[in-house]
């Protein structure tokens, strides 16, 4: 260690390749705090007049190993190294600073002393200009309207995030996503084989509508044991946005019709979430091979529907 208990780069390293050999969890996400924009505000915000965040007291507050603010409970060893919960779960009870023994105690002392100080947004990068006092933090970043968004293309279990006219064009130029203009819209989906649940694959379209962009998600699974199809909308925004709008689905044939009638999902919630939770338009697998007519051997479903904005 260097003089003065100050850490330098080249035992921190030494540190996270400790770590990580002796846990098995690869290094990337320790390379990538330390390279994020989002590790440590670089100025002073101003969204809060007259405060401003003791850079000091957040360096106390840094973990020197995953290099993320520390949240109680934080833990330390007999020597005073303090690390978060989410790596003292890791060491496997050694202290990663001095490999000494880690035990159970926490670091009182550090807590209290964080109830006193105010933290920028870690998103503040992307426009965020509040700070926070330590122990809100948290819950303001989980809703942050600058929080970047995941790719709605679950299809791909795509890792891409940004704001919505970064996934937008993302959309377009890598995923080949149909866009569309206009708040109604005809959709045709048909499949030759109807049985083939598990192969089947799922579509999306994005619209363009009130100068804000939906997607129309149309997938087929097992619902228990019984195959069926669902279409519902997401929203490429905020929860909050998505309340404002409503929107209608309606499939039919042979003299029958099915209507659905709700609120998009912001695109904060999974994929996966939405469809787990059957919100939107269900149609089981008989009911659409009526709709398509014939002799059930092939899928002809024609999903229309209408977006709307709330008054």
């Amino acid at each position: 260690m260097a003089p003065g208990g100050i850490i330098n780069k080249e035992e921190i390293e030494s540190r996270i390749a400790y770590l990580d050999h002796d846990t098995g969890h690869p290094a990337t996400s320790n390379a990538e705090l330390r390279g994020s924009p989002f590790r440590k505000a670089a100025t002073p915000s101003t969204g809060n007049p007259g405060k401003q965040s003791t850079s000091n007291m957040q360096d106390l507050l840094d973990c020197p190993v995953c290099f993320t603010i520390m949240y109680p409970p934080i833990f330390q060893c007999p020597n005073g190294h303090t690390l978060c919960s989410h790596c003292r779960a890791r060491v496997k009870n050694s202290c990663p600073i001095c490999r000494g023994e880690l035990g159970n105690i926490r670091c009182l002392a550090l807590e209290k002393i964080a109830e006193s100080i105010e933290l920028p947004c870690k998103y503040q990068s992307m426009g965020c200009c509040d700070i926070f006092p330590y122990y809100s933090k948290p819950k303001h970043e989980k809703n942050c309207k600058y929080r970047p968004y995941n790719c709605p293309y679950a299809g791909a279990e795509c890792s891409v995030t940004g704001d919505i006219p970064l996934l937008v064009k993302h959309l377009r130029n890598e995923h080949k996503v149909d866009m569309h203009d206009g708040c109604t819209f005809n959709h045709r989906y048909v499949k030759s084989d109807p049985r083939e649940i598990d192969n089947a694959t799922w579509m999306l379209t994005v619209f363009n509508c009130f100068g804000r962009q939906f997607c129309l998600h149309f997938e087929t699974f097992h619902l228990g044991m019984s195959p069926v199809y669902m279409a519902f909308l997401r929203f490429m925004g905020t929860e909050d946005e998505a309340r404002e709008f409503s929107y209608s689905l309606e499939v039919g044939g042979n003299g029958r019709k099915l209507t659905w009638q709700g609120v998009p999902r912001s695109i904060r919630d999974s994929h996966q979430k939405v469809r787990d939770s059957q919100d939107g338009l269900i149609i089981q697998r008989n009911l659409a091979l009526f709709f398509s007519g014939g002799e059930r051997q092939e899928l002809k479903l024609k999903v229309s529907g209408r977006i709307w904005k709330e008054q």
